[in-house]
């Protein structure tokens, strides 16, 4: 067993797929059209195509709202992203203008800092423990 999907729930999925394509550096992998202005829009990382797949999913339930609201007000990232360095991530992401709500944070043998995706969300970037 696996896991093959998960998701986000984004108030717009076009700006959505702008931050995590044009920001976060991830890749389009599906868009398929569901209705007149939803989509079926997944992303992957650049480094493993066929991997975990990120669904951008549209926030229209009204619980999708109370429990993004109720995440962003204690603090809690919603989704976790490994990166190689998360002070270099966090420097390069700084200077495309994203917001974080945590710099930077050594906790062991793991790293990690917070920001904020623009689409309702704190999404945490952290270092593997080697």
């Amino acid at each position: 067993m696996r896991i093959h999907l998960t998701s986000v729930f984004v108030d717009d999925q076009a700006e959505a797929l702008r931050f995590y394509t044009e920001i976060l550096g991830f890749v389009k992998k599906y868009d398929v059209p569901l209705g007149e202005k939803d989509r079926w829009l997944t992303v992957v990382s650049p480094e493993d195509p066929r991997g975990t797949e990120l669904l951008l999913e549209p926030a229209a339930h009204p619980a999708a709202k109370t429990y993004r609201d109720a995440l962003v007000e204690d603090g809690i990232p919603l989704a976790q992203f490994a990166v190689q360095d998360v002070r270099a991530e966090y420097e390069r992401l700084r200077a495309l203008g994203v917001r974080f709500v945590q710099e930077p944070l050594e906790m062991g043998a793991v790293t990690t800092a917070v920001l904020d995706d623009t689409c309702g969300n704190l999404i945490q970037i952290a270092t593997q423990p080697q």
